[in-house]
């Protein structure tokens, strides 16, 4: 787009002293472009290794041959007089240029027709942000074969004596916009989608972890370091591993407090009011952790029956937090307050 604007044509023109010497310059870099295009699908979807270094050549090779025969056809013809922005329909039947111009855009439309079709076939067994990047590349691959197609047609209406001008300088060149937006979006989705995705997956999980956290932070954790990580400078993921690491240091020092009778009575009262087991399993190991807490915190001596309990996986600790935010949770709470009161009492 910087080098076919007229002012950039008009400037080249003038720097080297040629009539229309922007015209193969542009020629050549667009096909370039297009050949290049196509040989970046050709290894990027996947395919056998030999397969792959097999057309890469072919694409190579015809492209080069292509861009050597713009220069040669040029410098074979004569246009004397310079052409911003018709230089197509102009000089359509000047022997050597019209050649130029064909092989041109037939060479970019056959490579962005195959570059096109590539990624609509790839994006059929994809998903993703991959799926989306290929399925914005196909059409926009296409607008360029439109864009081929019109101009050909507007040359082929001068070979025929008719006059289609404007499709060249009216509208042609507004698909050119469209066509890059299109492309850069296209191939940004494949290579951004994946951090995205990431970081909100990050943090919609320290979402989720938030009230586990509420209940957990000011518990000390002697021998585990806390690292302080401010959220305006630090990249969410990394601001779940400590979160994580600080949660499971967190539980592993609350775990001399932990008291399996409680996690039982609650259990068992939780049966009760979840849908399943493994509900009421989460529930009750919310109230022993909350208990735990409460036990260091007013420095109460530790239970006699202890068990070791295995550091959270990933999952637990979510299931934790959500079982903090259950409108169970204070009911249960309040059932093992009443057995504590009636155990003293007895």
């Amino acid at each position: 787009m910087i080098l076919a604007a007229p002012d950039s044509i008009t400037s080249l023109n003038r720097a080297t002293g040629i009539a229309n010497v922007a015209a193969p310059v542009v020629y050549a870099v667009t096909t370039a472009f297009a050949g290049a295009s196509l040989l970046l699908i050709i290894n990027w979807r996947p395919a056998p290794p030999e397969q792959t270094r097999r057309f890469s050549r072919l694409c190579v090779m015809a492209y080069t041959l292509v861009v050597i025969a713009i220069t040669v056809l040029f410098w074979a013809g004569n246009a004397p007089v310079e052409q911003v922005t018709l230089f197509d329909v102009y000089y359509a039947n000047t022997p050597y240029i019209r050649e130029l111009i064909v092989t041109y855009l037939v060479a970019q439309g056959v490579a962005m027709m195959a570059a096109s079709t590539l990624c609509w076939r790839w994006s059929k067994g994809v998903h993703g942000s991959l799926k989306a990047g290929l399925r914005v590349l196909a059409p926009a691959y296409l607008a360029i074969v439109c864009y081929d197609v019109i101009r050909l047609v507007a040359v082929a209406a001068r070979w025929m004596g008719q006059d289609l001008d404007f499709l060249v300088d009216k509208v042609s060149v507004r698909l050119a916009a469209p066509v890059a937006v299109l492309g850069a979006i296209g191939f940004a989705l494949p290579l951004a989608g994946p951090r995205v995705t990431e970081t909100a997956r990050a943090v919609q999980q320290l979402r989720q972890l938030s009230p586990l956290w509420r209940a957990l932070r000011q518990v000390p954790t002697p021998g585990a370091i806390r690292a302080s990580l401010p959220w305006w400078r630090t990249p969410p993921a990394v601001l779940l591993t400590g979160r994580k690491t600080a949660l499971y240091d967190t539980i592993l020092a609350l775990s001399p407090y932990f008291d399996p009778d409680v996690r039982e009575a609650a259990y068992q009262a939780a049966l009760d009011k979840c849908a399943d087991e493994a509900c009421a399993a989460v529930a009750a190991e919310a109230v022993m952790i909350l208990i735990a807490r409460d036990r260091q915190r007013t420095g109460l001596e530790r239970p006699q029956d202890l068990t070791h309990t295995p550091a959270r996986r990933r999952h637990d600790l979510i299931a934790l937090s959500r079982a903090l935010t259950s409108p169970i949770l204070p009911a249960l709470l309040n059932h093992i307050g009443v057995l504590k009161k009636a155990a003293r009492h007895e």
